[in-house]
């Protein structure tokens, strides 16, 4: 269904063998709530690409999942339907294997680690190989640590998970993470998460802090244990045939602007993390801090099911980098 979109604006001049000459509008959708700070840095980003540019490359935003779910989203940027996502490692690598290793459960020891990686080696490594898919990266964003609450009972050991129905996405390692500590995980649209909690269809879910306050899933869970079990983040991608349609110049300020909004990301995200979490507590969450310690010890028999899934040779190049 997707393939019968209408494509217009920079795919139409693509298809009629024309490059961009004066103006273009690229449309960038993501799944971030209108007040996060994934959708304030895309304003940013917009701003900043329509000043240096003159007017000639607007940029349209679409966000809280408007032009579709995160997977329909980027579906359609890799056809061309729209021009610019922001999409994370699990939707990635439904086309390129190697962005399933970043999610490997308790990788990152830290925002700081993720960053240096993600931006350095990972990068180097991953980006030629999004581009043979038809995607060129521009840059890293934020999405954040991800944690998990239910309404059962508070989280301060593995023992504390087993048995607990949690919502997960559908990305095999968060689902490998949670099983590793013995929940039984269940797929549900994010959409349809809080009618889900509130109706008990499920005891819980995970999901980073900003998400949690920003959607009020505290509305409907009363504890929050500070896991940090898995770190992913948001890749701003753009379709290659729209990229390679610009001038240098044009693509040169995307991929500042791009960087320069994904650092506003991960410094507000990182910031406003503990302020969140204060908030969630003073609204009635009980909040854990539990020893992650024996939750990684955990791990093994997941991160064999991510090797599997992202293929071996991917696997033992990204533990190379966390060396």
């Amino acid at each position: 269904m997707l393939k019968k979109l209408l494509i217009t604006g920079a795919i139409s001049a693509l298809m009629s063998g024309t490059a961009f000459a004066q103006d273009v509008t690229l449309r960038l959708a993501h799944f971030a709530a209108e007040a996060h700070p994934g959708h304030i840095a895309a304003q940013a980003f917009a701003k900043a690409v329509s000043e240096r540019t003159d007017g000639a490359v607007a940029v349209e935003l679409f966000p809280a999942n408007q032009l579709g779910s995160p997977p329909e989203q980027h579906e359609q940027t890799v056809l061309g339907a729209i021009e610019m996502n922001l999409p994370t490692q699990g939707a990635l690598d439904k086309y390129e294997k190697a962005f399933g290793t970043v999610m490997t459960p308790f990788a990152f020891s830290s925002y700081e680690e993720a960053h240096a990686i993600l931006d350095g080696p990972f990068m180097d490594w991953a980006a030629p190989k999004l581009e043979e898919q038809g995607l060129v990266m521009l840059s890293n964003w934020e999405y954040g640590f991800r944690n998990i609450t239910n309404s059962v009972r508070p989280i301060n050991a593995p023992s504390d998970v087993e048995g607990l129905k949690l919502r997960t996405p559908s990305e095999l390692q968060i689902v490998a993470a949670m099983e590793g500590l013995g929940a039984a995980t269940t797929q549900i649209a994010f959409p349809e998460l809080p009618n889900a909690l509130n109706q008990g269809v499920v005891d819980g879910q995970e999901n980073p802090i900003g998400v949690i306050y920003h959607f009020k899933l505290n509305d409907f869970q009363t504890n929050l244990a500070v896991t940090r079990h898995v770190y992913n983040s948001m890749v701003h991608v753009i379709n290659k045939d729209v990229f390679d349609a610009l001038t240098p110049e044009q693509q040169t300020i995307l991929r500042e602007e791009s960087k320069r909004a994904g650092d506003m990301m991960r410094a507000a995200v990182i910031a406003q993390e503990e302020d969140e979490i204060a908030a969630l507590e003073a609204a009635g969450m009980a909040v854990t801090r539990p020893d992650l310690a024996p939750f990684a010890a955990l791990m093994g028999p997941a991160r064999a099911r991510v090797a599997e899934f992202s293929g071996q040779e991917n696997m033992d190049t990204f533990l190379s980098f966390l060396k």
